[in-house]
């Protein structure tokens, strides 16, 4: 790993109408428009909902390191998300995450440890704990052999 500091840069270009092009060196390029709730289209990637998407991302990648690290096994895991954006004292901004993690583990696992496991990623995950809202995680273990 890196030393810390880490940077990250990403730039956004737009004309006066239209998609916005987001780009980071090396990455493929997206194109976001403003989500329905704002009067965009609602079919095309917003800010919005790709914060709420590296939420889950960075949850799933947190869980998978540490559980590589605690010897958990496992087979799947999918996180659904979602972020609340709310106008508090005429500021809008995302007030609450909730994440449901479902966790696809062998029979047999000791099912205290994967759920231990399943709310360390949700209390260390550097995005969502570089964010000023709630969060509030919800989980499902599916034991199969």
């Amino acid at each position: 790993m890196d030393q810390y500091p880490h940077r990250y840069r990403a730039a956004a270009a737009a004309a006066s109408e239209g998609a916005v092009e987001v780009s980071s060196e090396g990455l493929v390029s997206l194109t976001t428009m403003p989500p329905r709730q704002f009067g965009g289209p609602g079919d095309q990637w917003s800010p919005e909902a790709m914060l709420v998407a590296a939420v889950a991302d960075c949850y799933v990648l947190t869980f998978r390191a540490i559980a590589r690290a605690s010897h958990l096994e496992w087979h799947s895991l999918s996180c659904a998300a979602e972020g609340i954006l709310d106008r508090i004292e005429n500021v809008t901004r995302f007030t609450r995450f909730n994440l449901e993690a479902r966790l696809g583990v062998p029979v047999g696992t000791d099912e205290h440890k994967a759920r231990r496991l399943l709310e360390k990623a949700e209390a260390v995950c550097l995005i969502s704990s570089s964010l000023n809202a709630e969060k509030h995680l919800e989980i499902h273990l599916d034991f199969a052999a």
